[in-house]
Order: C-alpha cells, then structure tokens, then sequence
C-alpha cells in the first residue's frame, strides 16, 4: 500500500495496479490554502454524499467506485478511522480536465456577463440578473492545474485535445447527470447551481466518472426556501470559514489561521444539513 497523492483533501493509495483506496478527511481548504483546523465529520459527508450520487446515476455513465466496505480493502484501512471515509475504486487514465456545468448566473460567468465578454468561448444570450437561472446548463471545461489556478477553455479547444466524439460524448453525459441530480436535489429543497465532473478512461478506453460528484465542495448548493434571483445567495459549504477569513484579512495568508471553534461548528452543521437533507 502506497500513497501517491494527497490533495487538499483526499488521499489516494494505490492498492493494486487496477485499484485505489480514496480516503477523505475532515482537512478545509478556502482561498487555496489548506487550513490548520479540521472540520470534524466533514470527510465523512463528503464520501457519502459521492456515493449516493453515484448509485443514482450510474445508469447515465460507469463511475470508479468498486466498493464502500471497508472489508473489501487492505487490513490497514480496517480501523475506525477509516470508516464512513474511504472507497475502493478502478484505476483509470484521468482526463486533464474539469468539467464545470452551470445552470445558473453566477461567480466567474456573472462577470464576463456583465462586462459584456464571452464565457468559455461561449456568448451568453438574454437578459439576466446575478443567481437567475439559465435558460438552459452549459458545460465550459477548464484544464486541471497542479499549481495555480485552473483556465477556462472553450468546447472547441477541448475537442481539438480530445476529439470532438469523446467531447460531444462527455458533454450529453455532463447535462444528465446535472438533470437528474438537480430535479432530485430540488426535491430536497436544495438548488444546485453549478457543479465540477471528472471523467477518466478504463483499459477499455470507455468513458467513467470518477473524483467526488455533487458534494458541497465541487458544487455550489443553495436552499430553495432562501433563494431569490438578484441576490447572493448562502451556500451549503464552507462559506462560514471563508467569511470569516476575509472579515478578519486572513483570506489567503500564509502560515492559515486556526479557525475559532464557533466557525468550525457552523461549518459542520452546513455540511451535515446538507448531507441529511440529500440522504435523509
């Protein structure tokens, strides 16, 4: 068993050479910077939550994940630190792409709307205001960078890299994932207003889901009861610790700052109200 990645918040050990282990912990990022102080259970509703969406939708598209129970994995993941947090999944050829599929207003999109700019290569037609809902999803990908930020790319940049089958293939599977998913969440009382896919290839070369799907950390989630469009709405995420970092001009420093632990409780309940709203 060998460790060969530790991102902000998961770590993948490589447990054969076609199976990984992906443990999620209660590590917090904002402003790409790692926090000191861990959001207890955080990990765990994460994991859960990937899983749920994954049952659901594994009609649409395979996903990576082999297994949750830890009984199918190396004695050293058998211990309670692990539960609840850790999956066995395929081993896949990851592509070097985010897939960012918006169905709403907002962030990054928002302001090249304002300003007049094309988004992604794409011209965003109609008359919106901040948080209105598109009149349809649109997928604008952008490439997966190990330092610094990520760059939006447009569709055709994307199918130039990949081939326009695999793309267009990748952006019908995107759209319904983002149908299903939202319809189901909107049950729930929750508007998802944009999420993050990411795809690998098998040894078959088919395409598979893969990372974290859905989760408060790849997805920006609002409650429906609170919504209303030309309003900034509240996200079932870390925007606690993040308010709080900028509040006080801590946004982005280094060596991060301990979070106090009224900030970390509220953190925690987000995602756990997030987590039982979704999986009951």
């Amino acid at each position: 068993m060998k460790k060969i990645i530790q991102g902000k918040v998961r770590e993948v050990y490589e447990i054969s050479d076609r199976e990984l282990a992906v443990v999620t912990t209660d590590r917090i990022s904002a402003f790409d910077v790692i926090l000191p102080t861990p959001v207890p259970q955080k990990g765990i509703v994460l994991n859960k939550l990937s899983s749920f969406w994954f049952n659901l939708t594994k009609d649409i598209v395979p996903n990576h994940m082999i297994s949750e129970n830890l009984k199918d994995m190396p004695e050293e993941f058998q211990k309670p630190e692990f539960e609840g947090r850790t999956i066995l999944v395929k081993k896949l050829k990851m592509l070097p792409y985010e897939f960012i599929i918006r169905g709403y207003m907002f962030g990054s999109m928002w302001k090249s709307y304002k300003a007049g700019e094309p988004f992604c290569g794409q011209k965003i037609e109609g008359d919106y205001q901040l948080a209105q809902k598109l009149a349809k999803p649109i997928l604008t990908p952008s490439t997966k960078s190990a330092e610094g930020h990520d760059i939006n790319i447009s569709i055709e940049e994307m199918k130039a890299d990949i081939g326009e089958a695999l793309a267009n293939q990748i952006e019908d599977v995107c759209l319904k994932l983002f149908d299903r998913c939202c319809s189901y969440a909107a049950e729930k009382g929750i508007i998802i207003a944009d999420t993050k896919l990411e795809f690998g290839l098998d040894e078959e070369g088919k395409l598979v889901l893969a990372d974290e799907v859905f989760t408060p950390d790849s997805s920006r989630f609002w409650d429906a009861a609170d919504y209303a469009v030309g309003t900034s709405p509240k996200s079932f995420d870390k925007q606690f610790a993040r308010d709080w970092l900028i509040e006080n001009k801590l946004d982005g420093v280094t060596p991060p700052p301990e979070l106090p632990a009224e900030i970390v409780e509220k953190t925690r309940d987000k995602y756990m109200e997030c987590m039982k709203r979704i999986i009951g």
